[in-house]
């Protein structure tokens, strides 16, 4: 995939990638039953997400307004840098996250998918959003991912970032011999 050199500028600059959880790392559904939650995750996902952290670097952080143990597991599986999950405006969580780690705004991509992702798409460096994201979020999108939420749609966005900062053909190397 071929990207327009202002995107690639944005992906560049991105120390932080940080996402929502459902809609985005999910689909749209949620399961219950017996007192349980479950989510299922998109393994390329949670790949990219790790070569992010391996390959290039990058902190990774999920920021959901929903708290779910299904979350904190893969979470924890995929060893997330930084996990937020409360119904704490997000532009505020993300404020306090940055100010801890020094980052800017520009220099964090954030996916987001629906009405409480707003605030921050509007202000990250790199705004992305899944190709099923409510169409306000996908107007202020800098990338929207070929894929819809749970489907593929981070991957897309991490290789966006380890394209443009190039690491990815040496993680092809790496793979291949």
């Amino acid at each position: 995939m071929q990207f327009p050199e202002d995107l690639l500028q944005r992906a560049r600059r991105v120390r932080l990638f940080l996402c929502d959880v459902d809609g985005v790392l999910t689909e749209v559904n949620v399961t219950m039953g017996g007192g349980v939650e479950s989510k299922t995750f998109n393994i390329r996902d949670g790949l990219g997400l790790r070569l992010l952290q391996q390959e290039a670097g990058i902190r990774v952080g999920w920021i959901s307004a929903r708290p779910s143990d299904a979350t904190s597991m893969r979470a924890q599986d995929l060893k997330v840098d930084f996990v937020h999950q409360s119904s704490m405006p997000k532009v505020e969580a993300i404020s306090n996250l940055l100010k801890e780690t020094g980052v800017a705004w520009d220099e964090i991509l954030y996916m987001g998918d629906d009405v409480v992702d707003l605030g921050v798409l509007k202000r990250a460096g790199l705004a992305a959003a899944p190709s099923d994201a409510i169409p306000e979020a996908r107007a202020l999108a800098h990338f929207i991912a070929p894929s819809p939420g749970g489907r593929g749609a981070v991957r897309e966005a991490t290789e966006l970032v380890l394209k443009a900062q190039g690491h990815w053909d040496r993680i092809l190397t790496k793979f291949t011999s």
